[in-house]
Order: structure tokens, then sequence, then C-alpha cells
């Protein structure tokens, strides 16, 4: 692969018709690369393979990103974008404990539909063949991480669970667990088994807020809104 970095634009690189053209085969690139890594998996995301889904010279994929390395972690950074907002979006909107689980169920459900979590999957396996890409894959994840402690934090903050339960292992398990989840489904074939545990989870979580949660918009110390 390529050692160089990303090409840098400049002022002298053509007018606004050329830049937005530049935007958009790196837009093509990128979705390439998703595509690539979903279907061929890291091994098989080369730089032709990749080209040939974006309908792309593949030398553009080194004149764009500089390595193919590059473009996949794009690729994993544009996904990890789109994932975030969509579980912010529920998490917002997630009235108590039991909200939460439903919208969980709900967007690992969509994940295992458009093989999101796939992406960063593969990226977690072709880590242990590329030196240095485990700890920039390793930095994508924190943030999800983070995002998990928060939440649970959120939805345990009224509760009795909330001393027993860590918000930090919780969300640990809660990251593990997609992922694990997300692997056994496309090896076995079956979503089943994942869904019955979010099921369960969801039992657990009504039990908890009939426990005596209260609204989150009432709770006092709550700096999350």
């Amino acid at each position: 692969m390529a050692k160089a970095g990303p090409r840098r634009t400049t002022a002298t690189d053509g007018g606004p018709g050329r830049r937005g053209r530049s935007a958009e085969t790196r837009a093509a690139l990128v979705e390439g690369a998703i595509e690539a890594l979903k279907t061929a998996g890291f091994s098989g995301a080369s730089a032709r393979e990749i080209a040939r889904l974006a309908g792309c010279n593949q030398t553009l994929v080194f004149y764009h990103f500089g390595s193919v390395t590059d473009l996949l972690l794009a690729a994993l950074d544009a996904i990890s974008e789109r994932r975030m907002a969509a579980y912010r979006g529920a998490l917002d909107q997630a009235g108590s404990l039991s909200d939460l689980v439903e919208s969980a169920r709900s967007i690992f459900t969509e994940d295992l539909d458009s093989g999101h979590v796939t992406v960063l999957v593969e990226m977690i396996a072709g880590a242990r063949s590329v030196p240095g890409l485990g700890q920039q894959v390793a930095a994508r994840v924190a943030p999800w991480r983070e995002f998990a402690e928060a939440a649970v934090r959120r939805g345990l903050a009224s509760s009795p669970l909330a001393r027993l339960l860590p918000a930090k292992d919780v969300a640990h398990a809660v990251v593990a667990g997609f992922l694990g989840l997300e692997q056994l489904a496309n090896l076995d074939g079956d979503r089943a088994a994942a869904l019955a545990l979010f099921d369960r989870a969801a039992t657990l979580a009504l039990l908890a807020d009939m426990a005596g949660a209260l609204p989150w918009d009432t709770m006092p110390g709550d700096e999350s809104r």
C-alpha cells in the first residue's frame, strides 16, 4: 500500500466546478469503500475493488486518500458519523429505560439490515494485519463507549439499579455485545437469538422503570439536556 497521506488541495487546484467534482469523487470512493468492506471484507477491499464499486479509476484512491488504509478509515468515519446521529436521535426521544432498550433494538435491526456494523467489524479484523491500524480503529470506537456510558448513566440515574450496575462496565458490555451479536447473527443467518436478548432486556428495563424511575426530564441534576 502507498504510505503517503491524503492529497491536500490548494487554491491553484481549479475553480469551484473542479473542486465540486473532486468532492463528488471522494464521496463516491468512500461509498465504494463502505460497500467493499460489507461485501468483500477487509482483505477484499482493494483499490481495484473500491474503484470498481465507485465507478472510478483506481489511481484516484491514492490521489485523494494517499492509501487504501486511509480510505477505509474515512469509510469507517462516515459510517460512525451517520450511526451516531441515529443513536443520539433515539436517545433524545427516549423517556425511560424501556424506551431506550426499544430504540436500541430498533437500531440494531436497522444495522443488521444495512450492514453498518460489518464495516467496524471488518476494520477490527483487519487491524491484526496492518501495523498501527488497531490504534486508529480503537480511537474511533472510544466515542461509542463514551456515548453508551452517558446513555446508561442517564437511564439508571433515578433507578435503584444504579448502585449495582457501574455505568462504565455496562457501557463496555453494551458495545461489545452489539459487535458480538452482529457477528453471530451474520454467521448463523438468524437474528432471533439476538432479538430475544433485547426482549429480555426490555422486561428488565420495565421492572426498573416500575421500581421508581422518574421521568428523565424531571430528574434533579440532569445535565444532559
